[in-house]
């Protein structure tokens, strides 16, 4: 579970709880200027993932971490899909986040209001 903060001009992904371990990282700022939209993640995009670089994946159970994909690389913290959403970026090390949060709508409501 990921939860979502802004301060200033930035976002603050926390990774929260257990998850920490699982995706070996416990937080990500990001300016908002740098997001470029944000959806529901319907189509369970972190099923297809690539090279894991670290992180931990566990069919049916978490997918969280960093993955190496042919278009960019991406960070992913899910393991209940109908939670989640794909946060797109531009000019960061990240080409996509694809998290679980709290509530969908709020999230993407907060990220995509400019």
């Amino acid at each position: 579970m990921v939860t979502i903060e802004k301060q200033a001009d930035n976002f603050i992904f926390e990774v929260k709880g257990l998850h920490k371990l699982w995706a070996l990282k416990s937080q990500i700022t990001i300016p908002a200027e740098n997001i470029i939209n944000a959806f529901p993640n319907q189509e369970n995009l972190n099923w297809i993932l690539g090279l894991r670089m670290p992180g931990t994946h566990i069919p049916g159970l978490i997918t969280a971490g960093t993955y190496i994909l042919r278009d960019g690389t991406i960070f992913c913290d899910v393991s209940d899909h109908k939670k989640s959403i794909v946060v797109v970026l531009k000019d960061e090390h990240y080409k996509k986040l694809i998290i679980e949060v709290d509530n969908v709508e709020e999230a993407i409501s907060m990220l995509t209001t400019k």
